[in-house]
């Protein structure tokens, strides 16, 4: 009988705990609240997300802020890290949430659970001065096994130049978007790749004269262009991802997120996600 008793309690016990847990995700929102601010993850990659002196700034930044502040969470505290390092520490609760105007990818939505998509983008190309490999495409890389190709690790153009024929060993890695600039200046790459907002931008404010953007540049034709750029939250953040998508469609039919975009230098017409996109219809690999 005190087996029996002793098994019964053991068994309330742990369903008392399961229950508790359940509304995790409703516990984390709250203490967000409480605290008042709120852990995001980002990569230094203009115009998304990306650091000025001692200030955040970029679309997805602007984007979470507004999102954020109408759930009540007035401020951001604002986490470096390199891209490829951004899922793993939010995983590892070192963020609440990433928001670098990062791709949903089917290969992604394993791991993290992305919010609804905020902005869309396709691919650019930056070459020497006067493009002397006449690279106009991946495919004009993947043609030519001697050309390489700077590619800042964890980026979804990785697989895109794979896709499209590229070797492997064409492609080097670099921590971020400098770095390739750096590995084609100095000869080391003959291009470098990325999305095309971010290497055009980050091309400008370089001030660098030994390299050029590809104006004729041919848009691949893979799966995952354009881009569709979200928010990321852990998987058992489902209530505050819920509770951001929310506020994020009232800040999209409201207009407020077209104005974001625009003012980071985005085009309404080209950067605006069509309202039948959905971050699950992305993951599914619908579009």
């Amino acid at each position: 009988m005190k087996k029996l008793l002793f098994t019964s309690i053991i068994g309330l016990s742990l369903v008392l705990l399961a229950a508790c847990g359940s509304d995790g995700g409703e516990d984390e929102l709250a203490k967000l609240k409480e605290d008042g601010v709120v852990k995001v993850g980002f990569a230094n990659e203009e115009p998304y997300a990306y650091k000025e002196g001692d200030e955040i700034k970029g679309a997805a930044v602007d984007i979470a802020e507004a999102v954020f502040k109408e759930l009540g969470v007035d401020e951001i505290d604002p986490q470096l890290a390199d891209f490829s390092e951004l899922i793993p520490s939010l995983k590892a609760n070192k963020f609440d949430v990433v928001t670098a105007g990062m791709a949903i990818t089917p290969d992604r939505c394993k791991s993290v659970s992305f919010g609804e998509p905020e902005m869309k983008y396709g691919e650019g190309l930056i070459v020497k001065k006067g493009n002397p490999k006449n690279l106009k495409s991946y495919k004009d890389i993947a043609d030519n096994k001697d050309i390489k190709v700077s590619v800042m690790s964890g980026a979804t153009e990785n697989e895109f130049l794979t896709s499209e024929g590229v070797d492997e060993k064409q492609i080097q890695s670099a921590s971020d978007i400098p770095a390739t600039f750096s590995a084609v200046s100095s000869g080391r790459a003959d291009a470098t790749t990325g999305t095309e907002m971010t290497i055009k931008m980050a091309l400008e404010s370089s001030d660098n004269d030994d390299l050029e953007f590809v104006e004729s540049f041919e848009q691949p034709d893979v799966e995952g262009n354009p881009s569709y750029g979200a928010a990321a939250f852990r998987d058992d953040s489902d209530e505050l991802r819920k509770a951001y998508n929310e506020k994020l469609k009232e800040l999209k039919e409201d207009g407020t997120v077209a104005k974001l975009l625009e003012k980071n230098g985005f085009s309404e017409e080209m950067n605006t996600v069509e309202s039948e996109v959905t971050a699950k219809k992305v993951c599914d690999g619908e579009y």
